[in-house]
């Protein structure tokens, strides 16, 4: 042989780096969004093995890591148990952990969880009802807002007076706003009666009060928005204001598909997989923090 062919012979494959990123592995364990935890790791909150972390850093399932001094538990650094709900947010309700105003918000309906917390997949503002998506898993969260995603909104929309169809076709082309231009991609007529009238648009972007502003900049007035689909996921029609349900495992892997993510582990434990989407709906009983759990009640088919 060759001292060429035995310099190939004995050449080995570049060494692989081991683990899963560091932020990723915490937001998948529902401690937060995969970017607000690459926050907390730039700001120190965050070690490994008790050596002060670093975004970007990879972690094994032997490593212990802690946030904020405390421990995270080995289960969830493979995988937590994944839950994905449906909220049916009324209007008047703000989309944020705490208020300082005292208004009220999603979370005071959720139910409780013994490790990570609800993260909420984008935002409604506090006039805005419809469907809000909150997981467990930061990483899934991260995928559904990020815009390289291309998650397809869907809102009923109920515009006071009548509107002409160049202006229906200037929404379609583009109106510029204060943050760039912006544009349906689809505006469907629903009907209506007197000065009011329905129309059903989606977009691909989640900026703030777009759909208000859109309608507003062609010279119109919204007289009320809900949001009844996030990309595969639609309001169901049995779900009232205030409730949540609990999305079954048939619907939820739509979803992680639709976004390209297909977790290595997954905890989770299944319920009956009869012909319905959603397990478990309900409104917490007002209790304390601690205790507050969903009032089942059975989802509509």
């Amino acid at each position: 042989m060759t001292a060429a062919g035995r310099q190939r012979a004995g050449k080995t494959a570049p060494d692989r780096p081991e683990g899963e990123k560091l932020q990723k592995v915490l937001a998948r364990a529902g401690i937060g969004s995969r970017r607000e935890m690459e926050r907390w790791i730039d700001e120190g909150r965050v070690s490994v093995d008790g050596i002060t972390a670093s975004r970007g850093d990879r972690v094994r399932t032997d490593q212990l890591i802690r946030v904020d001094g405390r421990p995270l538990s080995a289960g969830l650094t493979v995988g937590a148990r994944r839950r994905i709900l449906l909220y049916h947010k009324p209007d008047g309700e703000i989309c944020t952990v705490s208020d300082p105003q005292g208004r009220p918000t999603i979370f005071d309906h959720l139910p409780a969880l013994r490790n990570g917390r609800w993260i909420a997949v984008g935002r409604l503002d506090i006039n805005t009802q419809g469907l809000i998506l909150l997981t467990t898993d930061g990483e899934l969260a991260n995928r559904l807002m990020h815009p390289s995603s291309g998650i397809e909104r869907e809102y009923a929309v109920r515009v006071l007076g009548k509107v002409q169809a160049d202006t229906l076709q200037r929404l379609c082309d583009g109106i510029e706003l204060d943050d760039g231009v912006a544009r349906f991609d689809t505006i469907t007529d629903a009907g209506g009666e007197g000065a009011n009238h329905w129309y059903h648009v989606t977009l691909k972007e989640g900026r703030n009060r777009e759909v208000r502003r859109l309608w507003e900049a062609a010279g119109l007035k919204v007289s009320r928005l809900i949001r009844v689909r996030y990309g595969s996921v639609t309001l169901p029609r049995g779900l009232r204001t205030g409730r949540w349900e609990d999305m079954e495992a048939p619907a939820a892997s739509v979803l992680m598909r639709s976004v390209g993510y297909v977790p290595a582990v997954d905890t989770r434990r299944r319920g009956p997989q009869g012909g319905g989407a959603y397990r478990k709906s309900g409104r917490p009983p007002k209790r304390t923090a601690g205790q507050r759990s969903g009032r089942p009640a059975r989802a509509k088919r």
